[in-house]
């Protein structure tokens, strides 16, 4: 295997691990079995594409980025919205090029570009997710 596919390996075993982490604001709810970050964000790519049509934005592209749009938290967890305040989660286009080093440019420009958009939050689509 080149040194370019071990990396694409090593981030999906990473993106893998996002099934085993949890919500954590849901535990402040108290809820004692919380969603997955990988639940969470199936549901939001679902909802992405229904409120894209509603909207008349692209379903399709709304679900992509709502299906990106935690992939960081295999290497923040999951901070909630009140932990924010006291300690901030990474910068999640600096945390998407780290994960995505080594990787065939190809793909890695390709999966910053769809954060980078998320983030931004300037397409429709990135509203909707």
């Amino acid at each position: 295997m080149t040194d370019d596919l071990a990396a694409v390996g090593r981030f999906l075993y990473e993106a893998g691990t996002l099934k085993q982490t949890r919500r954590t604001g849901w535990w402040m709810a108290g809820v004692r079995d919380p969603e997955s970050v990988a639940e969470h964000s199936w549901r939001t790519a679902l909802i992405a594409t229904i409120i894209a049509k509603l909207e008349g934005a692209d379903p399709a592209r709304a679900a992509y980025l709502a299906v990106w749009h935690d992939t960081q938290e295999s290497r923040t967890g999951d901070v909630n919205h009140l932990g924010k305040k006291y300690a901030p989660a990474g910068d999640p286009q600096e945390v998407t090029a780290d994960q995505t080093a080594g990787m065939p440019e190809v793909l890695a420009s390709a999966v910053r570009e769809l954060v980078a958009e998320y983030e931004a939050k300037e397409s429709s689509e990135a509203v909707c997710a």
